[in-house]
């Protein structure tokens, strides 16, 4: 039978479940706090009714202790609610924090867990040294070296005796941070030792206020389970306060910007063209524009539908999901300009797909590889960095795109619900917090366009 106890403005209620192998009695706890509303009479009612539902819980094998250790309630936490509820790039991530996480308080029982503990666990995140993906910078021998080597082979020889990427070895031969398996494999391959041809960069060995804060969310998210699910009582995590994150402007194009990229565009291969065009014109994410298959376009009503995105994880390759939230499935007008290139594309890769015969992959995705394949999201990121830098434009991320496409809408005029929709916002405050420089130079626009009608008129 349940025992209850009072404990200051809350309940204690504790059930034996038996004993275990070793003649341990296992018991199992939980607290409740009643409503400030409540009369005596109705929380020792409400109490009782509690402890009879803690109790058939236990018997069932249903209940979790608080004295539970974190690291075995995280582990139940991704079972029971995340692997239901998150999306699995978002899981993904989640399990890579977890492992800096039980280092620091996995040991610790969730009835026992302090702010403290959280304060400590993230100054710790904060000291130098702590960044598990430490770069390496290389030194003035690197280009020498390479330059030898490659009078006898090529760097696509070179790269694939070191088992990287064509890139990467640009990105040395260039004095670009690599990480530590690069630069390793790389001084291998050309018979010097690591340190004579890197050195570690000692500038950004710490982990930044937002990575921090992610740290947090995920902490914070795993307690406040444990609330709802009345193991604990509060979220330690509300009485702690995370870094403070300085917030940076978006990166974008301006009109005069875009002209000239889709100038460079001209000489492009129709894929590519046709995509970033897309980019520039429709604000889509990434994932969803590797993701558009043709049956998502309405060429007669010149209409989009995004309805899934494509992603990529290390473990699971490359992978079909849901877009980022429900208001990001959503249709879209799209200009005549990239309807236009999108027909192009089209009969282009119909010939392409002649060509490969029975090697084409019929999956109906608009942005292919050679047979039909989707195009791999990371591949595409590549291509724009070096199609940026060969044409000397600024210095933009595919992701800039979207933010372009925002600022520029917001800046001729378009009101910021219908950017929230087409940009697939959960709500029109997201869209305010990440373009609140273009809101601001529009309503100065705005200013400036009345007091000239004004001046008219007087």
């Amino acid at each position: 039978m349940a025992t209850i106890k009072k404990r200051g403005n809350s309940y204690s209620i504790r059930v034996s479940c038996g004993y275990d192998m070793q003649g341990k009695q296992i018991i199992h706890s939980m607290t409740w706090k009643p409503e400030k509303s409540m009369t005596l009479k109705q929380m020792e009612k409400e109490v009782q009714k509690q402890a009879v539902l803690f109790e058939e819980k236990c018997k069932q094998g249903l209940c979790l202790s608080n004295n539970i250790r974190f690291a075995d309630f995280a582990e139940k936490w991704f079972t029971d609610y995340a692997e239901k509820q998150l999306k699995t790039k978002t899981i993904a991530r989640y399990k890579d924090l977890l492992k800096r996480v039980n280092q620091a308080i996995g040991h610790i029982k969730l009835n026992q867990l302090q702010p403290i503990h959280l304060l400590r666990f993230y100054d710790n995140l904060a000291e130098n040294g702590i960044r598990e993906d430490i770069k390496y910078k290389p030194t003035i021998h690197i280009t020498e070296a390479i330059d030898n080597i490659s009078i006898i082979t090529s760097k696509t020889a070179l790269a694939k005796k070191a088992n990287i990427s064509v890139n990467t070895l640009n990105q040395a031969y260039k004095g670009k941070n690599i990480s530590a398996t690069s630069a390793s494999k790389i001084s291998k391959a050309l018979g010097y030792q690591m340190d004579f041809l890197f050195q570690q960069d000692t500038k950004h060995t710490t982990l930044s206020a937002k990575t921090i804060q992610h740290y947090h969310r995920f902490i914070s998210s795993i307690l406040q389970t444990a609330v709802q699910w009345q193991i604990i009582l509060y979220n330690p995590c509300d009485r702690v306060k995370p870094p403070k994150v300085e917030q940076k402007e978006s990166r974008f194009l301006d009109d005069v910007e875009v002209m000239e990229l889709f100038h460079c565009l001209e000489k492009q291969p129709i894929q590519y063209k046709t995509l970033i065009t897309l980019l520039v014109y429709t604000g889509m994410r990434r994932g969803e524009v590797c993701g558009l298959k043709w049956s998502d376009i309405d060429f007669n009503n010149q209409t989009i539908t995004i309805q899934r995105t494509l992603l990529y994880l290390p473990n699971k390759g490359i992978f079909e999901d849901t877009p980022k939230t429900n208001t990001s499935q959503r249709i879209i007008k799209v200009a005549d300009t990239a309807l236009q290139l999108l027909k192009e594309h089209k009969r282009n890769q119909s010939i392409q797909r002649l060509q490969c015969g029975d090697q084409w992959q019929e999956l109906n995705y608009i942005f292919a590889q050679w047979n039909g394949k989707p195009i791999h999201p990371d591949s595409l990121t590549a291509w724009f960095k070096q199609f940026i830098n060969k044409n000397q434009l600024p210095d933009v991320s595919i992701h800039s795109l979207r933010h372009t496409n925002a600022s520029l809408l917001i800046a001729n005029g378009v009101n910021i619900t219908t950017v929230s929709k087409r940009l697939g916002h959960a709500t029109t405050a997201t869209t305010t917090k990440i373009y609140a420089h273009a809101i601001k130079s529009a309503d100065e626009a705005a200013s400036n366009t009345l007091q000239n009608i004004l001046k008219k008129v007087q």
